[in-house]
């Protein structure tokens, strides 16, 4: 999936030399929670957009860094469309469970085409398979932007096990539950490997990470089932064939043990990786769109990991929701006598500390490592 690149409009040359296009994005009800992740990562993060408000009437921060970590970033948290700075486009920063609109949401949507907002939207239902929205956008002459649309089905892929020529570290980013933070993670991984000089692509599969500007990667919870390992696969390739970095990151999707979702095992399957960092939640009891079904353990996830992936689980990194900084220090001490690997937060902890799981497990990757200017 490959999203356009746009020109420099009056919002965008505002900016003081920032290209990126300006974007607000709406997550009515849900910023900083589950179902507003597509937004949470929007703020934390993106190499494509450059955020310049969050649509959150029930929010109480005016700052969305502020209310999502605690640190001001100046992305403002406005109640309506009406209230938001000068922008170029509207996100759809909502990612729920059935994947489609409210009739909020939707009115919401049809202003902001009006309005003269280009749409990007991530949400299983298309908005160039709907009429009015279609209509709507032609006479503002403006565009829709499906993140999950995937390609005609006659040019999806295949898989062939050209993955086997990829000739460099591959590490999945799993969990133990969906929106755990697994994008994020793999996120931060990617940014200090190469910050510490070791060359490293993430790919992305999911519409969040495609948003953000991951330049490799499918919405793969949108691919018909026969392709999703050939699409991966396909991603993966491309990402070396064309960096030829020492280390692809791979996002995970769901978890491997969840009862609704099949995409974990598409991502063992597709880039074969050489080792597993896995996400938990100490704090979460219940999976998040599932409260009748308790969360597995660290433990008991690793184990299917390693048996289905047959590839080695060699850190663990920490969902810190609903836990103080003392809980999260007591957790990584816990977990690390426990399960034998590093353990760290990677909101929390100092980015070295994941560059040095990686580094541990892989220890050629030192002598591989590039000078880096400070």
């Amino acid at each position: 999936m490959t999203l356009p690149h746009f020109p420099v409009s009056p919002a965008t040359a505002s900016a003081g030399g920032d290209a990126r296009p300006a974007a607000v994005v709406y997550c009515e009800g849900q910023f900083t929670r589950i179902d507003g992740k597509t937004a949470n990562g929007l703020v934390r993060a993106s190499e494509r957009y450059r955020i310049v408000a969050v649509i959150d009437s029930t929010c109480e921060a005016t700052d969305a860094g502020v209310a999502l970590d605690g640190v001001a970033n100046g992305i403002a948290v406005v109640a309506s469309l009406e209230e938001c700075p000068r922008a170029d486009l509207l996100i759809f920063g909502l990612a729920p469970l059935s994947g489609l609109m409210s009739a909020a949401d939707r009115a919401t949507v049809l202003t902001a085409i009006d309005g003269g907002l280009d749409i990007v939207s991530g949400l299983h239902e298309f908005l160039n398979d709907d009429p009015e929205m279609v209509l709507a956008a032609q006479i503002a002459s403006v565009t829709l932007h499906d993140v999950r649309r995937p390609r005609p089905t006659k040019e999806l892929r295949m898989f062939d096990g050209a993955i086997d020529s990829v000739d460099c570290v591959r590490i999945a980013v799993l969990g133990t539950d969906g929106a755990i933070g697994k994008r994020t993670t793999c996120t931060i991984l990617t940014d200090a490997l190469n910050a510490a000089g070791i060359a490293t692509v993430m790919v992305g599969t999911g519409q969040t990470g495609l948003i953000q500007g991951a330049a490799y990667g499918v919405a793969l919870d949108a691919i018909p089932a026969q392709f999703g390992v050939g699409e991966l696969e396909g991603a993966v390739v491309a990402a070396w064939e064309e960096q030829r970095p020492r280390v692809i990151i791979v996002e995970g999707q769901g978890a491997l043990s969840h009862p609704a979702y099949l995409s974990s095992t598409v991502v063992l399957r597709a880039s074969r990786p050489h080792a597993v960092i896995m996400q938990h939640a100490p704090a979460r009891d219940v999976l998040s769109d599932y409260p009748g079904v308790p969360m597995p353990t660290a433990t008991s996830e690793i184990a299917l990991i390693e048996a289905f992936g047959r590839a080695p689980v060699v850190g663990m990194t920490i969902n810190h929701e609903g836990m103080t900084r003392q809980d999260v220090d007591a957790a990584i001490a816990l977990y690390e006598a426990q399960l034998g690997v590093p353990v760290t937060d990677a909101l929390w902890g100092h980015p070295a500390t994941l560059v040095e799981m990686v580094t541990r497990a892989f220890p050629a990757l030192i002598n591989d490592r590039v000078e880096v200017a400070s």
